[in-house]
């Protein structure tokens, strides 16, 4: 095991790996409590590393070799593990909310009373064999999230394909270029949400509230948009998909909501949808 010895009040991840020869990395080393907020340890090799306790807050762990590694109530809230390997890692009691997980491997990894709400996954990801990934609270195809408070969160262009977001608070999220074919919204607080170029085809948005929803440039192909509250604002400018009977049906809501302006692009709804003659 190779012996560290890192000033833990003045740490960086030069001197990491300055004190970390490279055929030696992996072989081990103490890093636990160790403070590495938002430090660029990309593509490094901490394989069996004692990282428990450490502050790994937005630290950038991308295509990093974490096999083995102990990250016990390690703080990884916001961090970057984007193609990273945590086959076998101990992440009990971690906190990986906000964390990115796309394209990671999770196999075999203990994420018992780790935190995932809002950590990001997709269909690469690889998790524990039995672990219930979708009920946990992250964001990915497939994920059950009804009712969850999502609101002003950044989710662009998360893969949503086929999730549950039944009366989910979505109000002021950043969906844009988001894929959510498939997905269930509705009844979804959506107001002031970002879904510039956003897929939506299939989607359900029955009974969802758009009020000042930016739609620019999203494919609404089979979309669903009965009973919903309110359109007051919303901005349809260059969608994609829309039939034609939708369009009528939606250019007559009420004056109220179509003469709305939309508070970013400043286009009312009525101008977006192109209710003239309708």
């Amino acid at each position: 095991m190779v012996n560290l010895t890192i000033d833990r009040t003045n740490f960086d991840s030069e001197a990491l790996l300055a004190a970390w020869p490279a055929g030696e990395r992996g072989a081990g080393g103490d890093l636990s409590g160790v403070d590495l907020y938002d430090r660029d340890l990309s593509s490094m090799n901490l394989s069996g590393a004692n990282l428990g306790g450490a502050s790994l807050i937005g630290t950038n762990l991308c295509g990093a070799n974490l096999s083995g590694a102990n990250l016990v109530e390690a703080d990884l809230r916001g961090a970057n593990l984007q193609g990273a390997i945590l086959k076998s890692a101990d992440l009990q009691n971690s906190c990986l909310c906000r964390a990115d997980l796309r394209n990671a491997n999770l196999s075999e990894a203990d994420l018992s009373g780790s935190k995932l709400q809002v950590a990001v996954y997709d269909s690469l990801t690889v998790w524990p064999e039995g672990f219930r990934y979708k009920n946990c609270g992250a964001v990915g195809p497939g994920a059950i999230l009804s009712g969850a408070f999502l609101n002003t969160a950044n989710l662009r262009f998360v893969d949503f394909s086929g999730a549950n977001l039944l009366g989910a608070y979505l109000s002021g999220a950043d969906l844009t270029g988001a894929n959510l074919q498939g997905a269930r919204l509705s009844g979804a607080n959506l107001r002031r949400a970002f879904l510039t170029g956003a897929c939506l085809r299939d989607a359900g948005l029955n009974g969802a509230e758009l009020n000042g929803v930016d739609f620019r440039g999203a494919d609404l192909t089979g979309v669903s948009l009965d009973h919903v509250t309110s359109i007051e604002g919303a901005d349809f400018t260059g969608v994609r998909g829309l039939s034609e009977a939708l369009r009528a049906m939606l250019c007559h809501r009420s004056s109220a909501e179509l003469d709305s302006w939309n508070s970013y692009t400043r286009t009312t709804t009525r101008e977006s949808l192109n209710c003239e003659g309708v």
